[in-house]
């Protein structure tokens, strides 16, 4: 069973261009110009470990979503989309604080940039003793991330979570550091945070942008080979459609091209190529780290090429809106 722990967002996601500048027509003489009509965006349910999740059992996956959830509309949305998506809901926690907001702007290939509303939100209170009532027995893979792992109070709770469900051995543990710049105070402090998880994870995932924030002027290639060195069993790294770069400690570099498909946006995608990689290894029964390590190189690729293609698929379409099974058995062929 996979569980997964994190923050949930709204994505408020535009639907409808504003008049560019100086497109509207010319006012008459003595009257005042039309205003441009306002953007509108309709609201996704989103965030890291909501994506994550919900692809993942979309694929067939057990899944159980970790996630403090604020009160009112937004936090219904969440909850319901999670449970009407197969996740189970029973480890998410009903809090009092607000839900988190991301305000998506689109970009014409359509990678999105993010502006956040987050302040006080339920995402970021976790405290030890909701993690240790909430767990879910039976966890074999647990993926944390993102900005609840690094940002406080409740990320130093989600890392000494991690760290003993490492020490016990078990479950596999993955990581993904999803950095969100406008969002931190103390960018020391964050890099440390990143340092510890992910050399605490058996698996990483990594897109190249945080990688450029993480460790500015790296070569992929070397963080990559590095950071599988230094305690995950498998790093990966992403690059938008550019080839995704796998590490495993004393194994040479894997690259592995993504399918080509006509973009609608980016949103979730990663999260997607996450869930495509747990759900692979729970259909194969890869479920500690010394399996992974030994892992043959084919069926690794086999694992990275499913995942990328989930990825891909959910790019087709608006919003983090990953594959089901059905979808992707049918494009795998």
């Amino acid at each position: 069973m996979i569980t997964v722990v994190g923050e949930l967002v709204v994505d408020l996601i535009p639907v409808s261009p504003s008049t560019p500048a100086g497109s509207q027509e010319a006012a008459a003489p003595g009257t005042r110009p039309a205003a441009p009509p306002p953007p509108q965006y309709t609201a996704f349910p989103g965030g890291n470990a909501l994506n994550v999740a919900v692809a993942a059992a979309r694929l067939g996956a057990p899944t159980h979503l970790m996630a403090r959830v604020g009160a009112g509309p937004f936090g219904d949305l969440l909850r319901d989309h999670a449970a009407r998506n197969g996740v189970a809901t029973d480890a998410m926690v009903a809090a009092e604080e607000p839900v988190s907001l991301a305000v998506v702007a689109l970009a014409g290939d359509g990678s999105g940039s993010y502006s956040f509303h987050t302040h006080g939100a339920a995402d970021w209170q976790w405290t030890p003793d909701e993690l240790a009532r909430a767990w879910p027995a039976g966890t074999r893979i647990v993926h944390v991330g993102s900005i609840s792992s690094w940002t406080p109070p409740g990320s130093a709770a989600i890392a000494a979570q991690v760290a003993r469900v490492r020490e016990e051995g078990t479950a596999l543990v993955s990581f993904d550091p999803n950095v969100r710049p406008t969002l931190i105070a103390d960018a020391d402090a964050v890099r440390d945070r990143v340092a510890g998880l992910r050399r605490t994870a058996d698996v990483v995932k990594v897109s190249a942008e945080d990688m450029a924030w993480l460790e500015p002027d790296a070569d992929l290639d070397e963080a990559a080979t590095r950071w599988a060195a230094e305690g995950p069993a498998l790093v990966l790294v992403t690059d938008g459609g550019r080839p995704l770069r796998a590490a495993r400690p004393g194994r040479p570099l894997l690259r592995r091209d993504v399918p080509p498909v006509q973009v609608v946006d980016t949103v979730g995608a990663g999260d997607s190529l996450a869930a495509g990689l747990f759900a692979g290894l729970v259909r194969t029964g890869v479920l500690d780290r010394t399996a992974l390590l030994e892992l043959p190189e084919p069926d690794l690729v086999a694992l990275l090429d499913d995942a990328a293609l989930v990825a891909a698929l959910a790019c087709t379409r608006p919003g983090a809106d990953p594959p089901t099974r059905a979808e992707f058995e049918a494009a795998r062929g």
